[in-house]
């Protein structure tokens, strides 16, 4: 068996990222950024009022004399005329200014005669309520550096340059594949000495967090060949996950079935519960992850192994690892590293009941998983353990 931080560096061994691909940016939101993009115009791409009001050449004004109101300038529209130094225009945010025009006094701040406009606002100046062009990003900046995350914000800045597809790194091609002959799916009637199938559901959900949807999920008979049937569909996938016969039981035939496959075993054991049998491998440019069958365990080993290898893929960040104080004493017996279902109170983290890995209760009121270190034992309130919040 090998360490959990073993583990996880092998993992990331094999991994890299994908190859990048061009998408609509409607599409984008979530995605990670492959290459710079630059600002092909100025932004904003020209000098715009910034509220509704009134324009006019500042520098020609007296200070204290009416102008009179020669026209309007809605957003969308440009003014091709040239008004004259004591004239201004009725003008709506967001549109260009004039030719000669620098300045916006707000329709709160004029009093209208006529067609005519006195100037209540003491404190205008040159440049008032105007958005200069540019004065966001100039053509040719950078606008976003590669590996940034297309959050919706970042969406619209592109946008706001034109742009309609980005170049990303893609989200991976994911097969999962449970395998147990006791395995019935839910809405189904359970037989004698059937269960509800559940992880398939779990990994959806979790992998659903990343923004990607599984290509495949099946669900197998615990035989050999079939197995191995299986696997072969789904050698041409970024990632293969599978669920249960990964330990030695006599039913437990996914390791030989991926060494009939000729998949490349990496490791298989590692010392942490839950999940020790955990098995990583690959088939070419496939990465395949062999998990317990226990549906803690499942979920433990995606947090923990999983979303190591979809960061590097998909250049995502995984979830936030920090370190917090223990609530209450806590005692382990040595030589695996625990992963325990936990709860984060305050600036605390509490360890829940019902840490068994056939047991989901617990995991479904868990904000995140508690890493207690291999070689300790005891463990005090206040102590400083790892966690990742999931």
């Amino acid at each position: 068996m090998i360490s959990v931080r073993e583990a996880k560096a092998l993992i990331c061994e094999r991994c890299k990222p994908l190859i990048p691909r061009l998408i609509p940016l409607v599409e984008a939101g979530g995605f990670t950024l492959a290459e710079a993009h630059y600002a092909p115009i100025d932004q904003p791409p020209f000098d715009q009022s910034a509220m509704d009001g009134y324009a006019f050449a500042f520098s020609a004004w007296d200070g204290f004399s009416p102008l009179a109101v020669v026209g309007e300038v809605q957003a969308g529209t440009f003014y091709t005329g040239h008004p004259g130094p004591q004239e201004a225009l009725r003008i709506f945010t967001g549109a260009a200014l004039p030719s000669g025009m620098d300045t916006v006094v707000i329709q709160e701040k004029v009093s209208l005669s006529g067609d005519k406009i006195n100037i209540t606002d003491t404190q205008i100046k040159r440049g008032s309520n105007v958005r200069l062009r540019a004065s966001q990003t100039r053509a040719r900046d950078i606008a976003l550096e590669a590996g940034c995350k297309l959050t919706p914000a970042a969406v619209a800045f592109l946008a706001g340059f034109g742009y309609d597809r980005v170049s990303v790194y893609p989200s991976p091609c994911i097969a999962i594949i449970n395998t147990g002959k006791e395995l019935t799916p839910p809405g189904q009637k359970l037989s004698p000495g059937t269960i509800f199938e559940s992880n398939s559901y779990s990994l959806r959900a979790a992998l659903q967090e990343w923004g990607v949807k599984p290509c495949a999920v099946e669900m197998v008979d615990d035989q050999e060949t079939v197995i191995i049937e299986a696997i072969r569909r789904h050698l041409d996938k970024d990632i293969i996950i599978l669920t249960g016969g990964v330990s030695v039981g006599d039913y437990d035939f996914v390791t030989s079935a991926l060494e009939s496959c000729g998949v490349t075993k990496v490791f298989h054991k590692v010392r942490q519960k839950p999940g020790k049998p955990l098995y990583f491998g690959y088939f070419q440019d496939t990465l395949v992850f062999g998990l317990p069958g226990n549906p803690a365990s499942v979920l433990t080993c995606f947090y923990e192994y999983i979303t190591e290898a979809l960061s590097i893929l998909t250049q995502r960040k995984c979830s936030q690892r920090m370190s917090l104080p223990l609530a209450a004493d806590y005692i382990k017996k040595p030589g695996l590293t625990w992963f325990m279902k936990g709860q984060i109170q305050g600036d605390e983290v509490r360890i829940l009941d019902d840490q068994e890995s056939y047991k989901l209760n617990s995991f479904a009121q868990a904000d995140c998983i508690i890493e207690l270190d291999e070689e300790k034992e005891f463990f005090k309130k206040s102590d400083l353990v790892t966690i990742r919040k999931i």
